[in-house]
């Protein structure tokens, strides 16, 4: 199964929306977000034709209601607290914004963790444990959106980035 890791998208609905083509185009069956959506209309590309998403809050994520609301009007969107827990087939995924929020010992009774937060892409193991930031699929920080699509089967992490032309149409 083909996961997509996305998170910080702070509200740059064009960047999040060419995302979400490109996990379309290459075959994501569902979406992990790592926080930091930002206002309630930045879940508006996800209620269109995106795979199933659950998410988590990050630090700016403000308006939580709002956001929930939004994500109701998705095809399949869950919001949650961070850090929060889910299984996916045999695969026990802790999602979390911020890696400090997580002690070590609950990383490692997880197959995948995905965290975000420091918005630079990087993956690690520990242990059995992969541990991945897909970066910050807005670009504010360093330029370009960015996210990840996992092959959760072999735990193989393909770093997506996008130019200025794939997504200022």
């Amino acid at each position: 199964m083909r996961i997509g890791l996305i998170s910080d998208t702070h509200d740059r609905v064009p960047a999040v929306a060419a995302l979400l083509r490109e996990f379309q185009v290459r075959g994501v069956e569902m979406i992990l977000h790592a926080g930091d959506f930002c206002s309630p209309f930045s879940l508006l590309p996800f209620q269109q034709d995106a795979a199933p998403m659950v998410g988590v809050f990050g630090r700016n994520d403000g308006d939580r209601e709002g956001l929930r609301q939004n994500a109701a009007q998705c095809l399949a969107c869950e919001l949650f607290e961070a850090p929060h827990s889910t299984q996916i087939g045999e695969h026990k995924i802790l999602l979390t914004h911020d890696l400090a929020d997580v002690t070590e010992r609950s990383m490692l009774a997880h197959t995948l963790v995905v965290h975000s937060n420091a918005h630079r892409q990087e993956m690690k193991m520990r242990g059995e444990t992969l541990i991945v930031s897909p970066g910050e699929a807005c670009g504010w920080v360093y330029g370009a959106p960015c996210a990840a699509i996992l092959d959760l089967d072999s735990k193989h992490v393909e770093f997506v980035k996008l130019d200025g032309a794939e997504w200022k149409r």
